[in-house]
């Protein structure tokens, strides 16, 4: 994929904040869809149609095992997934300084400028 875009006659390079952006953001989308597509059949297979007697539920760790396999290991998996690439693989990017912005340094200045005069 490249990082320039022809739209008619110009051409301009896309920021390196949005493109990485997009890559972490597919990333975290496509893992929770997985997951997703996992725990939809999973749970309807484990836990439609069954017949129930009280005190005749399959558990796992004491929770019904439809529901232990269907949700709770996918989502787990995912939640484990997304943290571990946010603290390892995500990027901090520079966002630069913004012109109406004034930080500590400028703040300063001006404070002892207005003082001077």
């Amino acid at each position: 994929m490249s990082a320039s875009t022809e739209t008619g006659n110009e051409q301009y390079e896309l920021d390196p904040v949005f493109l990485n952006s997009r890559r972490e953001a597919k990333v975290i989308f496509g893992v929770w869809f997985l997951c997703a597509i996992w725990a939809v059949p999973v749970s309807y297979l484990l836990g439609y149609n069954q017949t129930v007697t009280p005190g005749s539920v399959e558990t796992v760790l004491g929770i019904p095992k439809w529901t232990f396999w269907g949700l709770f290991l996918p989502w787990l998996v995912a939640d484990v997934i997304t943290t571990a690439f946010c603290f390892k693989f995500l990027k901090e990017d520079d966002l630069g300084h913004a012109d109406d912005e004034e930080g500590p340094a400028e703040t300063a200045a001006a404070a002892s400028q207005e003082d001077a005069q």
